[in-house]
């Protein structure tokens, strides 16, 4: 029998008058990084803190078991969130009293309280660095730590991973096939699952290789100077007050004179011939214009033919197969604001899976979710800027010639062991990721993911470890 915990509101009449006030800003501030988690996360805590598991070594690996459809790989994201928000993992008094008020806890031993009160996260956290090309099964990062400690975090880490990923690996993809020279700009704000993933997904999309990001918010978090046309609002609004979209234009740039004009409210090659004639007669000086809606290949090029001189910007559900498809059809495009597609759409899927406790190797081999055994080391062997080859293997296995291991040390004993890096650097990263991929891996519609080898002692291991499995699962 399967015991759920129900979370239903309890009739009005039976709600105490001194419960607390709902919180409706739901902003998260770090010192609630340790109650941001899953119930059962605590709950398998204060088990093992019972069994007097607690303290006992364990090893547990991101990865995801297969790529979304139509990805040839992935770029991982997300490292600086999740060290930050181990660096900052604590339980106040005011929240152990919360949690002990649930009710849930009463046959959970004292000790489990005393460790809450104590937390700190004292592990070792190995990671890919961000920017980096990955493959189905490969670890993205690994948590060693107290076993109470590494359950608890699973929550936090895939949320941060599998979005940032995801983010990441789209604006990777759409930067490979607008190439070097387009302007990508973030536009995602108002179609993120919400405020801190629009930050994220800011930050995801620059770490990738887009130029901006129109949240000014993010933008000022990450040292960055956010970027922004206008809506067809203000076009709307003026233009009926002040009688005409010329006049709302012309209003704008007063106070804006360097940035982009919303040209498609109305008549896009109107506004485009209106804007040609007040340049010619020296009336305005113009930085660039945005189309968001029709035909965008055949409207860009009258543009163009109209405005040789000026930039195009185009939005409007733009994704990494849209660009390409305008770039086809001889589209005169030179920046991409770029919304809904990047910052929603097919889960990353990362998991979290115990590879060793106390030195044991372990693994789960129910149908269709195995897991391999013991620490892994990711070996990747590049020549010549291009990747040969990748193979999966024991943390403690030496490279072979021409390999490099991928995971790294970031954080020691609760430590952090070299500062972070800033976005520029991640940025080069994922370009020379992408770049080392070959073609056939980075194409949009049926990609070839680069295959995944075991060494030999992971396949050893592995053979072993399902022998001792099945000889424990009477």
């Amino acid at each position: 029998m399967v015991t759920a915990f129900n979370s239903t509101p309890l009739p009005d009449e039976s709600v105490s008058n001194d419960a607390p006030p709902e919180d409706r800003s739901l902003t998260i501030a770090p010192e609630e990084y340790g109650l941001l988690t899953d119930l059962y996360q605590l709950t398998m805590a204060a088990c093992y803190a019972g069994e007097g598991l607690d303290r006992r070594k364990a090893h547990f690996e991101v990865f995801v078991r297969h790529l979304p459809p139509r990805f040839g790989y992935l770029i991982a994201m997300g490292l600086a969130q999740v060290v930050d928000y181990l660096q900052n993992l604590r339980f106040s008094d005011e929240q152990i009293a919360a949690l002990q008020a649930t009710g849930i806890f009463e046959s959970v031993s004292d000790r489990f309280w005393s460790l809450l009160a104590a937390a700190r996260f004292t592990g070792n956290l190995w990671a890919v660095p961000e920017g980096t090309a990955v493959f189905a099964n490969e670890p993205l990062l690994r948590v060693e730590a107290p076993l109470w400690q590494a359950q608890l975090v699973e929550t936090y880490i895939l949320n941060t991973l599998n979005y940032q990923t995801l983010i990441a690996t789209r604006a990777a993809r759409m930067r490979d096939v607008a190439g070097s020279r387009a302007i990508l700009m973030e536009f995602g704000t108002r179609r993120a699952f919400s405020p801190q993933a629009a930050i994220w997904a800011a930050r995801a999309a620059l770490a990738a290789g887009f130029d901006s990001t129109s949240n000014v918010l993010a933008a000022f978090k990450l040292g960055r100077k956010p970027t922004g046309t206008m809506a067809h609002a203000l076009v709307m609004a003026l233009g009926a007050i002040e009688g005409s979209e010329a006049r709302a234009f012309s209003a704008f740039h007063h106070y804006f004179p360097g940035a982009p004009l919303l040209i498609d409210t109305y008549d896009t090659i109107a506004a485009a011939r209106g804007l040609a004639a007040r340049l010619e007669a020296g009336e305005m000086q113009l930085h660039g214009v945005r189309i968001d809606s029709g035909d965008l290949a055949v409207l860009s090029r009258e543009v163009r033919s109209l405005l040789p001189e000026v930039p195009i910007f185009a939005s409007g559900d733009l994704d990494e197969w849209e660009i390409g498809r305008l770039q086809a059809e001889g589209a005169c495009i030179d920046g991409y604001g770029i919304g809904t597609r990047l910052v929603a759409g097919d889960a990353i899927g990362g998991v979290y899976k115990l590879v060793e406790i106390d030195g044991i190797p372990v693994m789960k081999a129910s149908s269709g979710k195995v897991t391999y055994p013991g620490r892994k080391q990711i070996f990747r062997h590049v020549e010549n800027g291009q990747i040969q080859s990748n193979r999966l293997g024991l943390a403690d296995e030496a490279p072979e010639p021409g390999e490099q291991p991928l995971l790294e040390l970031v954080v020691e004993n609760g430590k952090l062991v070299s500062p972070p890096e800033t976005l520029e650097a991640i940025a080069k990263r994922t370009a020379f990721s992408v770049a080392s991929l070959p073609p056939q891996t980075r194409h949009l519609d049926r990609p070839t993911p680069l295959p995944v080898t075991l060494s030999a002692a992971l396949q050893s291991l592995t053979q072993q470890t399902l022998s001792r499995s099945s000889g424990n699962s009477d």
